[in-house]
């Protein structure tokens, strides 16, 4: 089965100790200036967000279907049987395909290095391979973060929503989200105001596989109609050209 992480927001007290948890798991920097950051980076991969005493986290999706997985040309991403969408750095060639197709902008780009990788949050693969929790869901105070089997958080939002519907937005962000995601998320805010869009239930990469399959068919109609202006035109110069001394001939006649 499937990993992944149960966040909701309702249980947060913004203490940001998963993004400490999260730096020292990744040998990242983390300082008062780190916390003060309120964007994820190639530096920061999750980050608590503070509105009207409200919280919520950002940080990789981990997607079922990753669309950052399905660009990459040589495999540096791919989803893992466990749940994580984990990036293997000696294969990058630096395409940067994946910042373009992630839907919720995660993939960062070390723009100051000689050798720049993409960092975002592979939702500590050994941990979850070990079935551990993750750093974030290990050090979370109040268990606003839990890890464990996606169809059992799945279980447990459903349960929370229907126990205590008044402190809820009646939605698990995650759920069906782009074909669902790893990550799960539960708010007394509406998500798009936290910067979540409203995706459908279609995977990504499907949508580009239904735009790409019809590549042949145009290259197909467009060989056609081509050959039929070249046909058309050549036509013409050969009639013409058969014409030219015909023409000569009579005004020589005349």
């Amino acid at each position: 089965m499937s990993r992944g992480l149960l966040y909701d927001a309702t249980l947060c007290i913004g203490c940001k100790q998963c993004e400490q948890a999260c730096a020292e798991e990744n040998g990242l920097r983390y300082d008062e200036s780190t916390a003060a950051e309120a964007v994820q980076s190639d530096h920061k991969y999750t980050v608590v967000l503070t509105k009207n005493d409200k919280f919520m986290r950002r940080l990789c999706m981990n997607c079922e279907d990753p669309s950052c997985a399905s660009v990459c040309p040589v495999g540096a991403l791919r989803k893992t049987a466990a749940g994580p969408v984990i990036y293997e750095a000696d294969r990058c060639m630096g395409c940067r395909y994946c910042m373009l197709a992630c839907p919720f902008n995660v993939p960062k780009y070390e723009w100051g290095k000689a050798l720049p990788k993409v960092r975002k949050c592979t939702m500590c693969p050994q941990r979850v391979q070990a079935g551990r929790p993750t750093a974030c869901a290990e050090v979370c105070p109040t268990g606003a973060t839990i890890s464990g089997e996606r169809e059992d958080l799945i279980a447990e939002a459903k349960k929370r929503l229907r126990e205590n519907p008044g402190n809820y937005v009646n939605r698990i962000y995650g759920l069906n989200e782009v074909g669902g995601t790893a990550v799960l998320l539960l708010s007394s805010v509406p998500f798009e105001e936290w910067g979540y869009p409203a995706f459908g239930a279609e995977p990504m990469p499907m949508l580009t596989y239904r735009a790409l399959s019809h590549i042949p068919d145009l290259v197909t109609v467009g060989t056609v109609l081509l050959g039929g202006i070249w046909w058309i035109t050549n036509r013409r110069s050969e009639v013409a050209m058969a014409e030219g001394p015909k023409n000569g001939e009579d005004r020589e006649e005349e």
